[in-house]
């Protein structure tokens, strides 16, 4: 029933160092500046609780989507399995990667791997996986002002999302396992 809305798509454990909460306020963002109907688009939030502090984050983020008035525009889905995955990255137009931190960024990549923009915070190994204003956009960790203007740039130009997710891809192949075995081949040659 998403094929009609413009999809953002979150994934990750949820505790606060993810930065789910970001994601949420990032569309609410959208709905309340008009840039886009509450009915056109949507967040998915994919994850479950991780950690002594995320334990009370889902009725947390909850909370603030019915805080915020995005409530019906906010589903929360539990951690899938792996093969999943791919079709939920698919549903989506835009990535949202808001972490605090993050040491590699796996979501970043298996979403560019199925060809979908990223708008991550730029931190940590997200500043080298997502190429900024090529793959993606990088913002400031807690922003979730510019989260939503960057994530708006993508759905709202055709020609750009087609384009980063052409580049997404691309760039998502210097990371295959063949690649990186013939790197670390090179090393111990």
């Amino acid at each position: 029933g998403l094929a009609s809305r413009h999809v953002l798509l979150f994934v990750g454990r949820l505790q606060p160092l993810k930065a789910a909460d970001i994601a949420v306020r990032a569309i609410a963002h959208l709905i309340a500046w008009g840039r886009v109907a509450a009915g056109d688009i949507h967040l998915l939030v994919v994850g479950s609780p991780s950690g002594r502090t995320g334990e009370q984050e889902p009725e947390r983020l909850r909370a603030l989507a019915r805080e915020l008035g995005v409530e019906d525009a906010v589903d929360f889905l539990p951690a899938q399995p792996h093969e999943r995955l791919p079709l939920l990255y698919q549903a989506a137009d835009v990535c949202l990667v808001p972490s605090y931190t993050e040491s590699f960024g796996l979501v970043a990549l298996e979403a560019q791997a199925c060809g979908v923009p990223v708008v991550a915070s730029s931190v940590g190994g997200l500043r080298s996986l997502v190429r900024h204003g090529q793959t993606g956009y990088l913002v400031e960790p807690g922003a979730s002002g510019a989260l939503a203007e960057r994530a708006w740039r993508i759905l709202a130009d055709a020609p750009l999302a087609r384009s980063m997710a052409g580049l997404a891809i691309c760039s998502s192949g210097d990371y295959a396992w063949e690649r990186s075995a013939d790197s670390l081949l090179d090393v111990y040659g």
